[in-house]
């Protein structure tokens, strides 16, 4: 066989291995989950891993976290990141519960939305078109929204009595099933369809794969960074109001820490943490994935500490994993 000729086989050979290796990442969130599930439900089968009760309590803590995920989805396949979703949470809680405690429903959810936009915009606008990394500027924001929760809290929780607002955001059932799993399912059905399906999806893939090609192309990459920011600080938002309304307070500390597990649970659901590539079932089924280990943990009887351990391990594990695709 000629150089030539060895050469191609070789190449042929690379890709062949590439390809297999990068079907067999796609997959790890779902291979992890399927393992880790049989093992809890092995290991822990005397201390009710498997009761309905249990399965209903870690889908409503993976819920929260599902959605935010959802967004954080676009924001990473656009090649930024926004660390400041667990403190905008915090905050909508409290923004809605003290508007909901004036002026009622309707204005007390509104209230809640418009704080996750504005903040999302402020973040888009500095990271978009004054070209701050959005690393800094979400850091900065984070910091900025827990003082404000504090501040208009005086730091004690806001309580949160309407009954349709409890109901809708978080401790209502319809029939057997969590309000908060359907709003997990339609949502995650509209961001599937938004980010695989629409023009906007691609525009986003695009603006983190490769910015350059896409400006060329005619796409505004700076609008869609713009764009993208404003729609993690709105399911910030809801996740907040969801929050205040399963625990019937608003309170400036709840989503604290969130954003870890958001971009853990998103990473390795298969969206690159460097652009160009997303999914929003994978992120669902990481978020799932945490929920289950983090339930696991408690039920096996590790302390506090020892959970923080597994949980940063996890992290760095979905970082490992990001790298590779």
């Amino acid at each position: 066989m000629s150089t030539d000729g060895k050469t191609l086989t070789a190449d042929a050979s690379a890709r062949t291995k590439s390809s297999i290796l990068g079907n067999w990442r796609d997959y790890v969130v779902y291979i992890g989950f399927v393992a880790i599930f049989i093992v809890f439900a092995i290991v822990l089968q005397d201390r009710g891993f498997l009761s309905t009760n249990n399965l209903l309590n870690i889908i409503r803590q993976t819920a929260i976290v599902a959605i935010i995920a959802m967004a954080m989805s676009f924001v990473l396949s656009a090649g930024e990141i926004d660390l400041s979703v667990g403190a905008v949470a915090g905050l909508s809680s409290v923004v809605a519960g003290l508007v909901l405690i004036q002026y009622g429903l309707v204005p007390g959810i509104l209230a809640g939305l418009a704080l996750g936009m504005a903040v999302g915009a402020v973040n888009g606008a500095l990271t978009a078109y004054l070209g701050i990394p959005s690393f800094l500027v979400t850091l900065g924001m984070m910091g900025i929204a827990r003082g404000v929760g504090m501040w208009v809290s005086g730091t004690s929780p806001v309580p949160v009595i309407d009954e349709t607002f409890i109901f809708i955001f978080g401790s209502g059932n319809i029939g057997p099933v969590p309000v908060l799993v359907l709003w997990v399912a339609i949502l995650g059905t509209l961001a599937h369809i938004a980010l695989r399906k629409t023009p906007f999806g691609r525009k986003v893939m695009s603006a983190g794969g490769n910015p350059v090609a896409a400006r060329y192309s005619g796409i505004d990459v700076r609008k869609i960074k713009f764009q993208v920011l404003i729609l993690t600080g709105v399911a910030a938002a809801i996740a907040g109001m969801l929050y205040a309304g399963r625990l019937q307070s608003g309170r400036f500390q709840l989503g604290e820490g969130d954003e870890l597990s958001v971009i853990a649970a998103v990473v390795l659901g298969g969206t690159s943490l460097f652009g160009g590539r997303g999914t929003v079932i994978g992120s669902i089924v990481g978020a799932l994935l945490i929920g289950v280990i983090n339930n696991g943990l408690i039920l096996a009887g590790l302390e506090y500490s020892q959970q923080l351990i597994a949980r940063g391990a996890l992290i760095i594990l979905a970082v490992a994993v990001g790298r590779g695709r």
